[in-house]
Formats: C-alpha cells, sequence, structure tokens
C-alpha cells in the first residue's frame, strides 16, 4: 500500500488568523496543482466570515517561495497553465478578497515568490532573505512582477530588478518600502502574528472598507480620489459608514472599555 503524498499546503486556524505554509521541498517551488490548492485556501478565507486576516509564510529557513516549478515547467507544464482562481499563489489575483495577507518571508523570494510577497498588505522578512526575479534570463518575464514593482519602486530599480535580475537584500527591501520589517529569524512568526493580530482586533469592516478605498482610487488624482468616496459607489466604504461597528468604536472609547465588533 502506498503512503498518501503530504499536502503541499498546510493550514491552521487561531481565532480570526489563517496560517497558511506552503511546504514543497526542496524550495518551496508552485506548480499548477499546488497554487490551485492555494487558490481553495484563500477562496475559503475569503469566504468564511470568522477569519479576519491571513499570515502566509513558506516551510523551512531557506526559501519562501523558488516561484514557478521549473521542474514542472520541464515535464511540460505551461507557462500558462491554470493556476486557479487566485491566480498563481492562490490570493494575488483573487476576486473579491477584501481581508489583508501578511507574508512572512523566511528566505528567498524568486520570481512568483516575490510577486506573491509584492501582493500581500503586509511583508515581514528575515535578515537573510533574498528577493529577486530572474525570469529574464530564463527567456520569459515575470508577468505580475512587471505591473506591481514599477509602481512600488523606483523606476531605475525597479528597471535593473526586471530587466537584470538584481538582488534586494532584506535591508534594502525594508529601505524600498518592499518589507513592513525586518526580524531575526527566531522572531518571525511572532512578528508576523503581532502584526496580524492588530489588523484582525480592528473592526472588520473598516479594514474591509480601506482596502476597498486603496484599489478604488490608487491610479486617481486626490480630487478624483475624493470625489468617488464620496460618490455613493464605494459599497465597502457605505456599508463601514451605516455599520453598528461605526458606532460601536465611539461608544466603547467613551466608556472605556474594548470595542466588541460585530462586522454589521
Amino acid at each position: 500500500m502506498s503512503e498518501e503524498t503530504p499536502s503541499p499546503v498546510r493550514t491552521t486556524v487561531d481565532g480570526p488568523i489563517l496560517d497558511v505554509v506552503l511546504d514543497r521541498p526542496k524550495a518551496n517551488a508552485i506548480d499548477a496543482a499546488t497554487s490551485r490548492e492555494l487558490g481553495r485556501v484563500f477562496a475559503g478565507f475569503r469566504d468564511d466570515p470568522s477569519l479576519r486576516v491571513a499570515v502566509f509564510t513558506g516551510a523551512g529557513e531557506r526559501f519562501f517561495s523558488a516561484g514557478w516549478d521549473l521542474t514542472a515547467a520541464a515535464d511540460g507544464e505551461a507557462f500558462e497553465a491554470d493556476y486557479g482562481e487566485g491566480g498563481f499563489g492562490g490570493f494575488c489575483e483573487l476576486p473579491g478578497r477584501n481581508k489583508p495577507v501578511v507574508c512572512a518571508v523566511n528566505g528567498m523570494a524568486v520570481g512568483g515568490g516575490f510577486e506573491i510577497a509584492m501582493a500581500a498588505e503586509f511583508v515581514v522578512a528575515v535578515e537573510h532573505a533574498t528577493f529577486f526575479l530572474p525570469e529574464t534570463g530564463l527567456g520569459i518575464i515575470p508577468d505580475a512582477g512587471a505591473i506591481r514593482l514599477p509602481r512600488q519602486l523606483p523606476a531605475v530599480v525597479a528597471n535593473e530588478v526586471l530587466y537584470g535580475g538584481r538582488r534586494l537584500d532584506a535591508a534594502e527591501a525594508e529601505r524600498w518600502g518592499l518589507v513592513n520589517r525586518v526580524v531575526p529569524a527566531d522572531e518571525l512568526s511572532a512578528a508576523a502574528r503581532d502584526l496580524a493580530g492588530r489588523i484582525a482586533a480592528a473592526a472588520p469592516l473598516a479594514v474591509e472598507a480601506v482596502m476597498a478605498i486603496d484599489r478604488a482610487t490608487g491610479h486617481r488624482s486626490l480630487n478624483e480620489a475624493f470625489g468617488h468616496l464620496r460618490s455613493g459607489h464605494l459599497e465597502a466604504y457605505e456599508r463601514m459608514l451605516a455599520s453598528e461597528d461605526a458606532l460601536e468604536g465611539p461608544r466603547a472609547f467613551t466608556e472605556q472599555r474594548d470595542p466588541y465588533w460585530q462586522g454589521c
């Protein structure tokens, strides 16, 4: 009788926090099947009202993720394979995701692994982490990286990473604003969970509204952004304003107690 192959994606739930661990030795590379499994996990996270924030990390200490599984590619898996509902990595293009993800980068974030970190709302990294996009040296391009990185870095830095595969160490990534904080390896889990816990303690509809505003106005001028905000067309913002939680927050403050968020 053959042994069952362990799942490459491990999850645990701690109250409102979902922990997701990518565990594919040796480099946590992602093939299409693993990406689809991540998509199922993050779709469940999106749809579960009891969950408010996810922490995503890689197993081991060397690789967060080596990105696209080149062994699978060499075996015939197409660059444009079906990576699932959420796109490559499970959450990067997940429709309707209105809850934040914290990436705990435990080592090298290479190619698609770097793109996954770029798609997260928050990133905590170990001191030995590195970030790079080797795709042009492989005859392809980093699709998501080519879109996201120029929006997150100065043009000349983004170009060097995209065109020439420049590696950024953790300190540089923090300096350029790609990483919230850098910590020793033995503090990574605690730092990521501390950040996730603070997000989870906030009013869920308010967090959702902030995400919706960012996505709807980030490409607009300030005048256009404020106009859109006041237009009544941002459902998450209007839902937050009309919620019981919007009344509960001031009440809790005046009564000097912790708020009780209902998400409605």
